[in-house]
C-alpha cells in the first residue's frame, strides 16, 4: 500500500512543508525557491550560478531566473571573480540580510510546528535518519555517474 511507503510519506511531508513555506514566504516578498538561494549565499557569500543551483537542487538555468529577479529586486549582487573574470560571484546585500532573518523566523516556526510532538532525541534520530538516507541515495547516484 502506498501509505506505507517511505518516499511517499516523505514526498507527502515535503509537499505540505513547502505550501506551508510558500504562503509563510509569500507575505514578505520571496519565493521559497529565493529563500533557499538567498539561505545558501548568507552561509556561503560568493558561490557562482552553478554552484548555487546545485546547493539549492535546480537546474542552472532555473537559478539563473532566480538570481535575474533576486538582483532586480535589489537582493543580490554579483561581481567577477577575481582570477575567473567570466565566472560571476553571487552576494547578498544588507537589504537581503533582514529578509533572510525574518524568513528564517518564518520558516522556524512551521518546522517547530511540525516536530513539536517529537522530544529532542526524538528530534535528533529523524535528523540523523534523514541524513542518512540522503547520503546512502546520493552516494550510489555518484557511483552510478561515475560507470556511466
Amino acid at each position: 500500500m502506498l501509505e506505507h511507503q517511505v518516499g511517499y510519506q516523505l514526498k507527502r511531508a515535503e509537499h505540505a512543508l513547502r505550501m506551508q513555506m510558500d504562503a509563510a514566504l509569500r507575505e514578505i516578498g520571496l519565493t521559497t525557491p529565493q529563500y533557499a538561494a538567498l539561505s545558501v549565499l548568507k552561509e556561503q557569500p560568493g558561490l557562482s550560478g552553478a554552484g548555487l543551483a546545485r546547493r539549492c537542487f535546480v537546474t542552472p538555468q532555473t537559478m539563473n531566473a532566480i538570481i535575474v529577479n533576486l538582483e532586480e529586486a535589489g537582493l543580490l549582487v554579483r561581481r567577477s571573480h577575481p582570477e575567473h573574470g567570466r565566472v560571476l560571484q553571487a552576494y547578498i546585500t544588507p537589504k537581503a540580510e533582514e529578509l533572510v532573518q525574518e524568513a528564517h523566523r518564518r520558516v522556524r516556526a512551521i518546522e517547530a510546528r511540525m516536530t513539536g510532538l517529537l522530544s529532542q532525541e526524538q528530534q535528533q534520530q529523524v535528523m540523523e535518519a534523514l541524513q542518512g538516507f540522503a547520503d546512502i541515495l546520493e552516494k550510489e547516484s555518484r557511483k552510478e555517474s561515475d560507470r556511466a
